[in-house]
This record gives structure tokens, C-alpha cells and sequence, in this order.
């Protein structure tokens, strides 16, 4: 039997591979080939009382044992590596496997002995490496249940921060960062803080069932906290909040808030810092401090093993970080406006006394209704009371009046005639106030809607030479009196040619009589 374990314990105290090979009985080559696998799957000292001879033999040559079945031996290094890639699992490599075997006309292990076998290499594996989770797979987070604090520079009293929490599961790489507030917006920044700290995203990020994450959480319904259901599809990753009172949900970020609450806070609790970015600086010294810590049985430490197995599995960042966003929900006033931060936005005027949900960012308000988009506006900022309003938005009667502008008062007017033109230039310019002269302008234009364009014009020319001070009132006046003359003219007309219209009279020698 190789003595496996005094091997590896010479080679921890220093001993040279002569001295090994002497001490052991077993050639140079020997030794280095276990020195050199038990350093790359990752077996260093001190080594535990259950790793003997035998457990270490089939850890490091696991198809030892394997090869007297007969069957096509596993590759577990392979079988592990490839585990630890995104959506691979051990059915597919199974699958693969036996596909390999026919290939080759070798017999395959079933499924289940598969299993097996890989199973207690796996147990081993546990045992000595780091990987217990797919990388790039999960960041767990949470808020430390301790709290910092920053002293008030007015006051002298001490002022809670709370400290949010993010692990990487695989290789227990930790990001902190304290905060005033434990609000939505700040929960969302620090996850945004997070992601840049690990470099990527992950596939799903697992939170606890706080009200900035969670609405609602029962055993048949979830329901995420809008702004963090936006925040995880933006960066293309799957919110699975933990179990109601199941820490093991979330053990890695568990057991990093129990260091973190040692190794950060408590060893700031003699700091004093005045302001939450001061406060910050010494956290994330701490923290670089905490991730490059060795191992106390492990060779490297968080950020080593982060490097080196989880660091290329990641989901590449987008261009721009997440951009907070606030959900509210409202009714549409009957002027077809929201209000938020008084300020006014429109929306398309059928959606009066409608309720829709109002997205606010820092540069843009979106309109809701049944989850469709139905209204976009820049936000306004300044003075309270502005308003932005879109002109697809209002009623054809608003159209109408908003539309009235000097220009399209005189185009109008010229499309008429040189008399109206006339009359429009005149009130333009003799009106106290443009609004009161378009007022003016905007009743003569509706007279379109029952008279002709003739007819308009006609009345203009006739005001205009009856006064030089024309009126919309005076206009009406003789459209309505022109109208009723021309209808009273087209009626004589009518009369006179019935009178008139008299039939081909014969004579009296027509009928045999004598004309007298």
C-alpha cells in the first residue's frame, strides 16, 4: 500500500522529494505525481483523522476502482468540471457518457450506478475544495441583523447604518456596503454596488422575504416588489426569495453576516466616522482584508478561489447600471392629467377617471394601464405646478383651440379670401391681448361649420364696408341675414317661375270654330 498520508504530511513540513522518496520507499516519480494531483484537486494539509491511506487513494484515483468491472471508467475531474458549467447536469453527462461508450464498444455504468459512483467522490470532493454550488449561479443577500454607525456632527450622537450583505455562494466571496436606510432605493443601489464589486451578475439572486423585495410570499403565490422584479430583468436574473423561517435558503450569506457582523463591524466599533462615505472607506477595507484572508485548511482565499472558479461564469454587465425606479398608483383627473411631485403629465384623454400605475425614474415619468404603456413624458423639475402635455392626447374640440396661433389664423384667412385676411390682420392687431384676439379668431373659424367659404367672405367684404372696425359679432349678423335673404330670394325665384310657367294654348279654328 502507497503510504499516501505520510507523504503528503513530509511535503507539508518541508521535506525535499529525495527525503520523501527515502522516508516512504517509493520512487521520485511517485511522489511527485501525488503531490502534484493532490495539489491540483485541492487535498493540503492538515489533513483530517477519517482521510487514510485508503480514502485518499480513492480520492485521488478514483478509476482504480472502477477498472476491475470492466465497464468504461468515469472521469471525474471531467464529470465535476463540466457540473460546474450553467445547465449542465449529471442526466445530460450521463447521456454523453454512454453515447462515448458505443463509440468506443465499451460497457457504460446505468444511471443509478453513475450516480453512485460520483456520488462518493463527490462526499470527498466536499471535503477538500471549495466548489459547493455551481459558479456564477447565485448571490445571496441580506442586511447584517448588526449595526454600524456614524457619529452626528452637530449633536454628537451616534446614528444607525445598516450594513447590506451580498455572497457568492461558490467561492463565499463577499461584497459590504452600510447604508442610512433600509428602503427600496437603497436595497436596490446596494445591489447595483454588488454586481459591479463581483464584476457580472448571476443567474438568480436569493433574498429574504423583506418588503423591498417580496409583496407577497406564500407556498401558492409569489409576488415580487415591482421596482425589484424591474430591477432583476434588467439585469437578466431570477429573484427566488427564501423560504418563510428557512435560513439554510440562504446559508452562505447566513454564515458571511456572522463573519462579516465580527471581522467589519464589530472591528470598526472603535472608529469614528462622521459621514456614511467616511464609514464606507473603512468597511471596504475591512472587507478587502475579509476576501483575501488564507483559508485556516484551504490553500488561496475568497478572492483567489473567486478568480480562479467562479469570476469567468458570470453574466457580463449591461452598458449602464440599473436606474431606480418608483411605482405609485393614481387616477387620471378629467383634465386627462397625473400628477406626481406636482408636477402634471397628460395621457390620451379616454383613460379619464381611470386608475393606472405611474413609473418614475430620475429623467422619465411612464403611464400604465392594464401593464401597457400608454403615456411617456420627461420629467419636470423646477417650479411647482408645470405642465407637459402631448397634443395626441387631448379631445378634437382641445385640438382645436390649442391649435390657434397667429400663423395658422392667417393661413386660414388667406385660404378664405382677401376680405377675411383683411378682418383676421385687423383683430391680431387691435385685440388688447393675442389670447383674446384668438379667442375671437377661433369663434369665426367655427362659423366653417355652417357656411361656406363664399358665404364668410361675402359678410367680411360687407362689414368691411360698412365699418372699419369689424366684429365676429357683426360677421355672424350678416351671415345669418345674408343666409335668410338668399333663402328668401331662392323661394320667389321658385314662385315666380310656377306663375309663368303657362302651357301651348290652341285656337278656335283648331277645333273647327271662326276666330272672331
Amino acid at each position: 500500500m502507497v503510504h499516501y498520508r505520510k507523504i503528503l504530511e513530509l511535503h507539508d513540513e518541508g521535506i525535499s522529494l529525495r527525503g520523501i522518496a527515502s522516508s516512504t520507499g517509493h520512487s521520485r516519480q511517485k511522489v511527485t505525481e501525488i503531490i502534484g494531483l493532490a495539489e491540483k484537486k485541492g487535498l493540503v494539509c492538515p489533513l483530517e483523522e477519517e482521510m487514510t491511506d485508503k480514502w485518499i487513494e480513492e480520492f485521488l484515483f478514483p478509476e482504480k476502482t472502477l477498472e476491475a468491472s470492466g465497464r468504461q471508467p468515469l472521469n471525474f475531474d471531467y464529470i465535476h468540471e463540466e457540473l460546474a458549467k450553467p445547465n449542465v447536469t449529471l442526466s445530460l453527462l450521463h447521456h454523453e457518457y454512454e453515447a462515448e461508450c458505443r463509440a468506443s464498444q465499451k460497457i457504460p455504468y446505468s444511471y443509478r450506478s453513475f450516480l453512485r459512483h460520483y456520488s462518493n467522490y463527490a462526499d470527498k470532493y466536499k471535503a477538500t475544495l471549495r466548489i459547493r454550488r455551481k459558479p456564477g449561479e447565485i448571490m445571496e443577500v441580506d442586511w447584517a441583523g448588526s449595526t454600524a454607525f456614524i457619529i452626528d456632527r452637530d449633536t454628537g450622537e451616534k446614528v444607525k447604518a445598516y450594513v447590506f450583505v451580498a455572497t457568492l455562494p461558490c467561492s463565499q466571496l463577499s461584497y459590504a456596503e452600510a447604508s442610512l436606510s433600509m428602503d427600496s432605493h437603497s436595497w436596490i443601489t446596494l445591489h447595483n454596488n454588488a454586481y459591479k464589486y463581483f464584476g457580472g451578475t448571476t443567474q438568480i439572486v436569493v433574498p429574504d422575504n423583506l418588503k423591498t423585495s417580496v409583496t407577497k410570499h406564500t407556498t401558492r403565490e409569489l409576488i415580487l416588489n415591482p421596482a425589484y422584479k424591474e430591477m432583476a430583468d434588467y439585469y437578466n436574473t431570477v429573484v427566488m426569495p427564501a423560504r418563510v423561517r428557512t435560513p439554510k435558503d440562504k446559508a452562505s450569506v447566513e454564515g458571511s453576516v456572522g463573519v462579516i457582523s465580527t471581522w467589519i463591524i464589530a472591528a470598526l466599533r472603535n472608529t469614528h466616522c462622521f459621514t456614511i462615505d467616511e464609514l464606507n472607506e473603512e468597511v471596504w477595507k475591512k472587507l478587502d482584508e475579509f476576501n483575501k484572508r488564507p483559508f485556516t485548511r484551504k490553500k488561496g482565499s475568497r478572492w483567489s478561489a473567486f478568480e480562479e472558479e467562479e469570476k469567468f461564469a458570470l453574466s457580463p454587465l449591461p452598458l449602464a447600471p440599473y436606474k431606480m425606479s418608483e411605482w405609485k398608483k393614481t387616477t387620471v383627473a378629467p383634465d386627462y392629467h397625473v400628477s406626481f411631485d406636482s408636477m402634471f403629465y397628460s395621457v390620451p384623454y379616454e383613460y379619464i377617471n381611470r386608475e393606472v400605475e405611474v413609473r418614475v425614474t430620475d429623467n422619465l415619468i411612464e403611464v400604465f394601464f392594464n401593464h401597457m404603456r400608454i403615456a411617456s413624458h420627461k420629467r419636470l423639475y423646477g417650479k411647482f405646478g408645470q405642465t407637459t402635455t402631448i397634443h395626441d392626447h387631448m379631445p378634437d374640440n382641445h385640438k382645436l383651440f390649442v391649435d390657434q396661433t397667429p400663423e395658422v389664423a392667417i393661413e386660414w384667412a388667406e385660404n378664405i379670401g382677401e376680405s377675411t385676411l383683411s378682418v383676421i390682420r385687423y383683430l391680431l392687431d387691435t385685440s388688447q391681448t393675442e389670447k383674446l384676439a384668438l379667442q375671437s379668431i377661433f369663434s369665426l373659424k367655427k362659423f366653417e361649420r355652417r357656411y361656406t367659404k363664399y358665404e364668410i367672405e361675402r359678410a367680411c367684404k360687407m362689414v368691411l364696408s360698412m365699418t372699419k372696425r369689424p366684429t365676429v359679432k357683426s360677421i355672424q349678423t350678416l351671415l345669418k341675414t345674408n343666409k335668410k335673404n338668399d333663402a328668401e330670394q331662392e323661394l320667389k325665384r321658385k314662385t315666380d317661375i310656377n306663375k309663368n310657367n303657362y302651357g301651348f294654348t290652341r285656337g278656335a279654328s283648331y277645333y273647327g270654330g271662326t276666330d272672331k
